[in-house]
């Protein structure tokens, strides 16, 4: 039975051995998929060990996924351009293969929802790592995007990085007041401190609401603030986990499980 796990810290919390028992059943694969809390000090140890001891992959969450990066043998375009792992293969002959998932994730629930056509003007929240994860296959996918951080330089930075990928620039928030967009993404992580991105309410009116995080009733922060301002369509990140789920699954199994009854039984067992 091939051995797949998890590994954060923390990563109690973790729904991945769920999706992935979810997709092992659908797709009539037999697999062991557990959840492995790694050592700060010690991560790259017990990573090495877990595959010395047979495993055939794993996936990576905070905050482990630029460690693993550098772990790793090979690399795919979008975990190069990521600089960040989030899904490792243990290749045949006993390199690492890392990929980073997160952007396709991102693309197949935005395809999945329908909001995602070519020359979208899609305006995201922040400049860290979840970001940098998913801007490669959003300009891939032929959209144009303006970064806003609170610190512009970092947003600057990101831009200049992936400029030779699409159109993508960055702006202040008084800069964008006037502008409309397609798309909102929030890829900050202020909702962990149940804070939130405020922005002008004629923006979060007209603009497909998207949030990276997920919660029950996709009652993020952030998504309560834009339905507080009359946004219309909000979605969390719940399908863009499920999503970067099932695109490392077929990196391991060669088989891509369908989404959306696994994303609906997840949302069935969360509100309860």
């Amino acid at each position: 039975m091939n051995q797949y796990a998890v590994w954060g810290n923390p990563i109690a919390q973790s729904k991945s051995p769920r999706i992935h028992q979810l997709f092992a059943e659908q797709t009539q694969k037999s697999l062991n998929y557990s959840a492995k809390l790694g050592d700060e000090q010690d991560f790259e140890t017990q990573l090495k060990q877990f595959f010395a001891d047979g495993a055939k992959g794993a996936n990576i969450t905070a905050p482990f996924k630029e460690r693993t990066f550098d772990l790793a043998d090979v690399h795919s375009e979008a975990c190069l351009q990521a600089e960040a792992c989030n899904t490792l293969k243990h290749l045949e002959d006993g390199r690492l293969y890392a990929d980073n998932t997160d952007g396709l994730g991102l693309v197949s629930d935005l395809k999945r929802l329908g909001w995602l056509n070519p020359n979208q003007h899609i305006l995201i929240l922040g400049a860290g790592g979840a970001t940098k994860g998913v801007l490669y296959p959003l300009l891939q996918a032929k959209q144009q995007i303006t970064l806003y951080n609170r610190t512009p330089e970092k947003a600057v930075s990101l831009a200049e990085k992936f400029a030779k990928f699409g159109k993508i620039q960055t702006a202040y928030l008084d800069e964008i007041a006037d502008e409309t967009f397609d798309l909102i993404i929030n890829a900050t992580s202020l909702g962990l401190q149940g804070k939130y991105v405020e922005l002008p309410r004629q923006l979060m009116i007209q603009a497909n609401i998207y949030d990276m995080q997920y919660a029950v009733n996709m009652n993020t922060p952030f998504l309560q603030y834009a339905r507080s301002q009359g946004a219309k369509s909000v979605q969390d990140g719940l399908g863009m986990l499920v999503g970067q789920a099932s695109y490392a699954f077929q990196l391991w199994e060669d088989i891509l499980p369908n989404v959306e009854p696994v994303l609906e039984r997840l949302k069935q067992e969360m509100n309860k």
